[in-house]
């Protein structure tokens, strides 16, 4: 169908402003994204890229069932980091430990116990600030083989200046400085202090800690042994538990023996307070009494004593009054009024201090277990070793230092 001349015209003027105005349009669109600051806040010209704000990745180690222990518990966060962590043993026991400073990492203070299950939570948050908690379990293998611990002086008590801190181990240590390094000592006075390691009288291994002097009296002092989880070494086991105690030091009392005048001195606090006369071992032979300065180890009252047992024959089999043990090889303060006549003249018995009773019966009632016997003396067997009872003050301090395993 023709259209007429007028038609034809309107439609060409039409089709010509629908092109004016696409082309206006294409022209002011690229003028408005690039200068508008104008518009709503919620507009696309406005929106900033948002964070990456994927799930933070934690892993822990260890992982899985029955799983070596002594190891450290680790936790690790990738994509954010860890806000904190709470390592928790089956009884409610936590590990305690420390983060990074970036907050990607933490490990546990204490080592992985045998035995036992743990369930870590871990608290973290994503680059893009969500906060999020995840948990985490795993157990580990029981011990083949348990180490334990005798230790000195026991919870509570009031001990004498010389008195070590003293643990004797059921197995071989052969971990000397990793067993070490649990051990913490803390006083009320800042004591300078230091362990060594012994070899007890009954062959076990054993240490110590004594100070670099006598206590001071009053100080407070206490044991933190964190063992749980540490391994003795080849032939030792497993520690499966911790050991505390706590004790007070007493006055400074020091019994000076003189065995070349066959007289014992009682001084507190730098005064005497008794001279007794007293007779100590026989000369010349294995009867002698040791010199050197030995310690109080216990206060056993009236005990049998028989020769058998320290490898004098038959040489006496008899019940004894206030019995002071000095040593673990039988060297005692004590009751002996079979030997009266030798007190405050001569050395007469089979190796220990022996007094009259109203004496024995009066200083058994004064000391302490801790407090040093000072022994002096020209014909003695020599001097009492560390590990015979707690012989630790015959060593000079820079001795005593190198028996520890941390030097």
């Amino acid at each position: 169908m023709s259209r007429s001349p007028r038609t034809r015209v309107l439609a060409h003027a039409r089709v010509r402003a629908t092109v004016v105005a696409a082309a206006t349009a294409a022209l002011l669109a690229p003028l408005a994204a690039c200068t508008s600051n104008t518009g709503d806040p919620g507009t696309e010209t406005d929106a900033k890229p948002r964070a990456d704000d994927r799930p933070v990745e934690v892993t822990v180690t260890p992982a899985g069932e029955r799983v070596p222990a002594g190891e450290p518990v680790r936790v690790t966060a990738a994509g954010g980091r860890l806000t904190s962590v709470t390592v928790t043993d089956a009884e409610g026991h936590k590990l305690a430990g420390k983060a990074a400073s970036d907050g990607r990492s933490w490990v546990s203070d204490r080592k992985a116990a045998p035995g036992a299950a743990y369930t870590v939570t871990a608290a973290t948050k994503s680059e893009g600030g969500t906060a999020k908690s995840t948990k985490a379990t795993f157990t580990t293998a029981g011990a083949d083989k348990v180490n334990k611990v005798d230790w000195r002086p026991g919870a509570a008590s009031t001990v004498g200046v010389a008195q070590p801190i003293s643990l004797v181990f059921d197995n071989p240590v052969k971990n000397k400085a990793e067993v070490e390094k649990q051990l913490r000592v803390t006083t009320s006075n800042d004591t300078e202090g230091s362990w060594g390691w012994l070899t007890d009288w009954s062959g076990r291994d054993r240490v110590d800690w004594r100070p670099k002097a006598y206590w001071k009296p009053g100080t407070k002092v206490t044991l933190d042994a964190e063992l749980n989880g540490t391994d003795s070494g080849a032939g030792g086991g497993w520690f499966v538990r911790d050991y505390t105690t706590t004790f007070t030091i007493g006055a400074r009392q020091i019994a000076e023996v003189d065995l070349d005048r066959h007289q014992l001195t009682l001084v507190r606090d730098g005064r005497t307070v008794r001279r007794i006369p007293v007779s100590g071992g026989t000369p010349g032979g294995d009867k002698r009494s040791w010199r050197g300065t030995a310690v109080l180890m216990a206060k056993e009252g009236t005990i049998n004593m028989n020769s058998e047992t320290v490898g004098l024959g038959n040489a006496y089999d008899k019940m004894v009054k206030h019995s002071m043990r000095l040593t673990w090889s039988g060297m005692y303060a004590h009751a002996a009024p079979w030997n009266a006549r030798y007190f405050g003249s001569s050395n007469q018995s089979s190796g220990c201090i022996g007094m009259s009773d109203a004496n024995a019966a009066w200083f058994y009632g004064q000391v302490r277990p801790g407090d040093p016997f000072e022994i002096t003396g020209k014909d003695t067997k020599g001097v009492v070793a560390p590990g015979n009872g707690f012989g630790a003050w015959n060593l000079s301090w820079s001795e005593w230092q190198r028996k520890s395993a941390l030097r």
